[in-house]
């Protein structure tokens, strides 16, 4: 029995990051029990750009921008822990765009010490 979604759906859902892809995602991002189907489709569309002839950098800076301002904070440092898994130019672009939209820092703001 295989788990829904799997993580080439989800994979591929990232990657094209359409209308209806962004709110199959966002369906995902409700549900806790999916995290782990969802970090492990992040992880194939990483590879998958990271193997790719062309990097398309500005694709996986959106996707890192979209993806951190629409997941919930309980995803935000698994997400950043994704994006510096390597440091292949592909990991670094949508890092870049996971830091621009901020979703760390909203889920966990800095104390006022």
């Amino acid at each position: 029995m295989s788990a829904f979604p799997d993580r080439d759906t989800v994979a591929a859902k990232i990657a094209s990051l359409q209308e209806p892809d962004q709110a199959f995602l966002k369906l995902i991002f409700e549900n806790p029990a999916q995290d782990d189907a969802l970090l492990e489709g992040l992880y194939v569309y990483l590879e998958i750009a990271s193997e790719a002839r062309f990097l398309n950098s500005l694709k996986l800076e959106r996707a890192g921008e979209w993806i951190g301002d629409n997941a919930p904070p309980r995803l935000q440092i698994r997400l950043m822990e994704a994006a510096r898994s390597s440091q292949h130019p592909a990991f670094a672009s949508f890092r870049t765009g996971l830091t621009r939209s901020g979703g760390l820092e909203r889920a966990y703001p800095k104390a006022a010490v």
